[in-house]
């Protein structure tokens, strides 16, 4: 060969290489584009991963696979007929030598058939496509997929592609794996909503969190709900009635709490506290309390008119509480809650038991903070177990400011 026709090879394989890697660095940066996305999800992901991969190698098709426990599942497929996408999707493949995506599935290596009609070990129905390469998606070791591409005529992918192929399934599994996390870690935060309240699992995944977490104090306001005659109810009540009648209140509770933005510390059985201030902080704490025990009143006087009809006699008691209580994580590995621990709380509970159906007590010291925003009339001192002094309560009435 001659000294141009060296050079003019040469040549042609620095562009050939130039060429893949712009190929690479554009297929990277739809990639990245996907992931960029302010919600990102996995879906759109997979759909960009297995059009980029067949323009990236010029393959008439692409489809890609995603592992659960041993079962590999279509998820996304690229100039597919609609009728090979279906079948795909009715049929999860397994690891073996009957396919392409079985035996990466066996291998954790790319596996390339030039033909597939000519290997004897290919037992997968046919297909519209006579070229088959797969590619492990693989992170941290974990088979996470396989990519599928494929040729309807025979026409064997080359080295090098195959090579910057499974570059690229490396690049897509590092996108697959975070947008992976990004929906678990969602949905494991709209579970967590469902048992803590709002903000508090808002606070947990929030930067100032381990120190709201650690233990603080604050100035919150505090009221706890109880149901009169529940006791008697619930030794006498079937278990479906007894599920059936705390489902109602607890529901009516959990909503009326969300709404006045208050932050629910447990459910036990019919006892319900809420507080107020922490971790969130809301304006006029006491106000907010104040509406949250009438609405309550209102709205469970309703459901006991019609667990009367039922032979339930049951109504709500409350008591309001304000003061200073340390704030923070309480329970052992495992099971941790948000929590209040003060005299406060305690105070709360005590005037919610000496309350009867319908009546709603509030301290001496959330009394002077509502005083001028609401009706109340003082009730007898009472003496309340934990607190060696009587206690001078305040029934509330209505909310006027």
């Amino acid at each position: 060969m001659t000294d141009a026709g060296s050079e003019s090879t040469q040549l042609a394989e620095v562009r050939a290489e130039l060429e893949a890697l712009r190929g690479r660095e554009e297929a990277v940066a739809d990639i990245l584009r996907a992931l960029s996305t302010p919600r990102m999800r996995l879906q759109p992901i997979l759909d960009q991963i297995v059009e980029t991969a067949a323009r990236l190698c010029r393959a008439d098709s692409c489809f890609i696979y995603l592992a659960e426990g041993d079962v590999l599942r279509m998820r996304a497929g690229f100039a597919m007929s609609p009728e090979i996408v279906e079948y795909e999707r009715e049929h999860p493949d397994r690891a073996g030598p009957h396919s392409a995506t079985g035996r990466v599935a066996m291998t954790r290596e790319p596996v390339h058939i030039p033909d597939v009609r000519a290997d004897a070990d290919y037992r997968y129905p046919e297909m519209p496509y006579r070229t088959v390469l797969s590619l492990p998606v693989l992170f941290d070791g974990e088979l996470l997929g396989v990519i599928g591409l494929s040729q309807v005529e025979v026409a064997p992918f080359e080295a090098p592609v195959i090579k910057l192929m499974a570059t690229f399934g490396d690049q897509s599994a590092i996108a697959i794996a975070i947008a992976k996390l990004f929906e678990t870690v969602e949905r494991q935060m709209t579970e967590l909503a469902r048992f803590l309240s709002p903000e508090v699992a808002a606070l947990i995944s929030s930067d100032e969190g381990a120190e709201l977490l650690a233990g603080h104090r604050a100035y919150i306001t505090v009221v706890f709900f109880d149901l009169r005659g529940f006791t008697a109810f619930a030794e006498t009540a079937e278990p479906e009635e007894l599920i059936s009648v705390i489902g109602e209140y607890h529901a009516a509770a959990g909503e009326l709490v969300t709404a006045h933005k208050g932050t629910l510390e447990h459910f036990a059985g019919d006892g319900i506290m809420v507080f107020f201030n922490d971790p969130v902080p809301v304006p006029e704490p006491e106000l907010q309390a104040a509406r949250l025990a009438i609405a309550m009143r209102e709205q469970v006087g309703q459901l006991a008119e019609g667990w009367q009809k039922r032979g339930y006699e049951l109504g709500l008691g409350a008591g309001i509480g304000v003061g200073h209580a340390t704030l923070g994580r309480i329970g052992f590995e495992g099971r941790y809650d948000y929590g209040a621990l003060g005299s406060v709380t305690s105070l709360a509970a005590r005037l919610s038991d000496e309350a009867a159906a319908g009546q709603i007590l509030l301290s001496q010291r959330a009394y002077a903070a509502l005083e001028g925003k609401v009706e109340a009339s003082p009730v007898s001192e009472l003496e309340v177990k934990g607190f060696a002094r009587p206690v001078q309560a305040y029934e509330l009435l209505r909310v006027t400011g």
